[in-house]
């Protein structure tokens, strides 16, 4: 999605030369991320829910909480004045369909760099050493001694080569391991996605780092399943609809293929849902960018981008076909 009518007004009318702008954003701490902002800029804070600071349809930009869902979403009809919706994730996919005319929409591309490819790499490694059965080796207080693989000498198909599948990359390369990278479009060192029907079966380990968009939902079906190799793993740090939850347990139940998973469709996973019983299942509940201090970036963000509306500059991460 572009910038809209209104969109490039507010760029062509700086929010520096008018006397106030309302700047909504969801947590009260670590405000000082934000930097220097502009002296029109009056930030208030409001999670989505509940009463609001003010009267919305004032508000020209707006950085809803991390992981909202759509009763979130839904608040944005009465943000009528909206010109930026900032988020504070990676992934656009709630928001696409519900942005309104006239407003830009931006992701937060970079700030879950680090943290979202180290559970990649961690999830990787954690499942060809076999720690899940060590660790409930530990819990049952067995001493079990078992022969792992090795993660040295694997074919490495990454399914998105953007921002996170490159850091993905950049820390498998020490591991000694083949990496091949996948994207919509072929460029230099990079396989357009048509080309998977002949890569995945030479691939030890298949990572997925693609956005949720109307290509990819359902992308890893029982016939892209079928042309991984045995005792192949995959890795979901992107988003649960683009894996077909059935066809993936039918594999995991045949113990064809093993999965590491941070994302579920659905999710949260319920409690009686067989995923959860699963073989050769890695789970985490959706945690890969979840650690310690991720407000403070995503936050200075926000603050450049505040910065760059008020002095009418271009935007960063401006999401365009789902990207």
């Amino acid at each position: 999605m572009g910038i809209g009518s209104r969109g490039l007004a507010a760029l062509r009318d700086p929010i520096g030369h008018r006397d106030r702008v309302e700047v909504w954003v969801p947590y009260g701490e670590q405000l000082d991320a934000l930097g220097a902002l502009p002296g029109s800029a009056h930030v208030s804070v409001w999670d989505g829910r509940g009463s609001t600071p003010g009267d919305p349809a004032q508000v020209e930009v707006w950085v809803p909480p991390f992981s909202s869902g759509l009763d979130v979403v839904a608040q944005l009809r009465d943000l009528t004045g909206l010109r930026l919706l900032q988020l504070m994730s990676a992934g656009a996919d709630v928001w696409i369909d519900h942005v309104p005319a006239g407003a830009t929409l931006c992701d937060a591309r970079g700030v879950h760099t680090g943290s979202t490819s180290e559970w990649v790499v961690t999830a990787i490694l954690a499942s060809v050493r076999e720690f899940p059965w060590f660790t409930l080796a530990q819990a049952a207080h067995r001493w079990e001694h078992a022969d792992s693989d090795t993660l040295a000498g694997k074919r490495v198909l990454i399914i998105g080569a953007g921002d996170i599948g490159e850091a993905v990359c950049r820390r498998l390369e020490p591991f000694g391991v083949n990496l091949v990278r996948v994207a919509r479009r072929r460029k230099d060192g990079v396989y357009p996605v048509t080309d998977l029907p002949w890569l995945l079966p030479d691939a030890d380990v298949v990572v997925l780092q693609v956005p949720l968009t109307a290509a990819t939902r359902g992308m890893v079906d029982s016939r892209f399943l079928a042309r991984m190799r045995d005792g192949a793993l995959l890795v979901n740090g992107a988003r649960g609809p683009v894996v077909d939850t059935a066809a993936l347990l039918a594999e995991l139940r045949s113990r064809r293929l093993r999965a590491a998973l941070d994302v579920t469709d659905p999710e949260p996973l319920p409690a009686d849902h067989p995923l959860w019983d699963a073989p050769g299942l890695l789970l985490t509940p959706h945690v890969a960018g979840s650690v310690h201090g991720m407000l403070a970036p995503a936050y200075q963000l926000v603050g450049d981008q505040l910065r760059r509306y008020a002095a009418g500059e271009p935007l960063r991460n401006v999401v365009a076909e789902g990207y």
